[in-house]
């Protein structure tokens, strides 16, 4: 059996997955076969692998990070919002359903337990250790009995638990020792210590901190991550492009030609995949913005309709705040809107809906020649192609099937004048391609924009897992690391009272 680790966060966004991230990649740069795992994943961001399964992208970018394929035992089960109080489950990368809140922590969740467990065991089996990443806060005591993503999985894997905390919010002391100390004791002997992330001054002035901490828990802090701009990996909820900081911080990022580009992505509900536009925030002189607003739209060079897990949802959004219209005058004077997946469907001109909103016969926005009926079994598929004259690699992932009967073929979808959809996720990231497709864009809106010559979206993604895996390497112990991989927790680690309540 492999060695394993879970990174445990004080909080949502503390930083697991992009330490997860980088503990793959340091352990994989030692000669390492590791393997990333989250046994529970909410997110509406989400990739295909080979063998068709879905699941999150956190996930697939950490399996990158461990220059292995991603597969479906890496994230077993995926949680998709459909709204404020039901998700599709996605289990072992195919949906089986759409549960509520409750019906999923009353009783669901924990009969998947046996499955998630078999999928650690089989990842352990192959590699040498397993880096797995909890959700939330392992001390959600209202969600503790059913937990199968932080603390159940730990005690029942026997795994040791590094606690991650960001310390840019600010009282992440309390945060560590309230963490532990809202734990059973069986809960506690697993928690070995703790992470400090985004940490912005002198070390020394936190180093009382932590031997306080120390002498508090028992349990030592196993490195202090500074603060470093752009490091996000794919992100699971938040409104952010992963590398736009990365890119737009650096010394290249000024525009190759004498004009910018400038998109405006616009907000849906229940967005979906929006790091699609990474790759258009990556390339020098690229401007990437999400709006809410139609005259946000004026200015725009490229318009993008995002995916979305309610296309209805977001058509009835675009209506009420006026962007509908606006997107309509837009592809009328030709000038250049871009529609993916769920986007492309509601340029469409009508959508039959018995599956997702179960709506029925609902009215497109008839700019592009697209009539789509929801299937209920979903595609999940990873296509290859071309377009403009350019090699284009994609996946799929969407119930609705789409009858395209005009316009000019592109990729699945088409093209009428300057309007283009398809069903295609991740096809900017293909840099030929990518570069066609904003001359063209740039041609339209009659800007001296020149795509940059040498821009590679594969190569920046490795450079920023290296840079996550230098961050491990070269700020955390990474020998105690190591042993805690190898090992496990240590023995006779103090209970904190007051505990779990009963």
């Amino acid at each position: 059996m492999g060695g394993g680790l879970l990174v445990a966060g004080t909080t949502s966004d503390a930083g697991k997955s992009v330490v997860t991230a980088g503990i793959c990649r340091w352990l994989v740069r030692q000669g390492v076969r590791v393997a990333p795992f989250k046994a529970q994943n909410m997110s509406l961001n989400s990739f295909v692998t080979k063998e068709g399964a879905e699941i999150g992208r956190a996930q697939a970018m950490q399996a990158q990070a461990c220059r292995v394929e991603p597969t479906a035992l890496m994230n077993p089960v995926l949680l998709k919002p459909g709204g404020e109080q039901s998700s599709q489950v996605v289990l072992l990368g195919k949906p089986v359903g759409e549960l509520s809140a409750r019906g999923y922590h009353g009783g669901r969740q924990q009969q998947l337990l046996g499955t998630v467990l078999d999928c650690l065991e089989q990842l352990r089996g192959t590699y040498d250790a397993v880096i797995c990443e909890g959700a939330g806060s392992p001390a959600e005591i209202n969600l503790r009995r059913t937990d199968i993503v932080n603390m159940g999985i730990a005690r029942n894997a026997g795994l040791p638990v590094l606690v991650v905390g960001d310390i840019d919010r600010g009282g992440v002391f309390a945060s560590f020792f309230g963490t532990v100390a809202l734990l059973s004791p069986e809960d506690q002997r697993c928690v070995a210590g703790f992470l400090v992330n985004k940490f912005r001054g002198d070390v020394s002035l936190l180093e009382p901190g932590l031997e306080m901490l120390l002498g508090l828990t028992g349990r030592r802090t196993y490195g202090v991550l500074p603060f470093r701009h752009g490091l996000g990996i794919d992100e699971e909820d938040g409104l952010r492009v992963s590398l736009r900081g990365a890119v737009r911080e650096s010394v290249v990022a000024a525009p190759v030609g004498e004009d910018v580009l400038r998109v405006a992505v616009c907000a849906v509900p229940l967005m979906s995949n929006f790091t699609d536009v990474d790759a258009l925030a990556a390339e020098p002189g690229v401007v990437v913005r999400f709006v809410d607003r139609p005259e946000e739209l004026s200015d725009a060079d490229l318009v993008i309709v995002p995916g979305t897990r309610g296309t209805v949802r977001a058509l009835e959004w675009l209506r009420e705040r006026g962007l509908a219209g606006a997107l309509v005058r837009r592809a009328a004077e030709q000038r250049p809107v871009l529609g993916i997946c769920g986007g492309f469907q509601i340029l469409g001109e009508h959508i039959e809906d018995d599956v997702e909103s179960r709506r029925g016969h609902v009215d497109g926005l008839g700019i592009l020649p697209v009539r789509v009926r929801f299937a209920r079994e979903k595609t999940l598929t990873r296509p290859a192609g071309e377009a403009l004259g350019e090699r284009v690699e994609g996946y799929e992932i969407h119930h609705g099937v789409a009858d395209v009967t005009g316009g000019i073929p592109f990729l699945d979808g088409c093209r009428v004048g300057q309007t283009w959809g398809t069903h295609w996720h991740g096809s900017l990231e293909s840099d030929g391609f990518r570069r066609a497709f904003l001359r063209e864009v740039a041609a339209a809106a009659g800007r001296r924009f020149v795509p940059a010559p040498d821009t590679s979206f594969a190569a920046l993604r490795e450079e920023q897992l290296d840079r996550l895996g230098d961050l491990i390497e070269q700020h955390a112990d990474t020998d105690a690391l190591w042993r805690l991989i190898e090992s496990g927790a240590p023995q006779g680690l103090p209970f904190i009272p007051p505990g779990a309540p009963a």
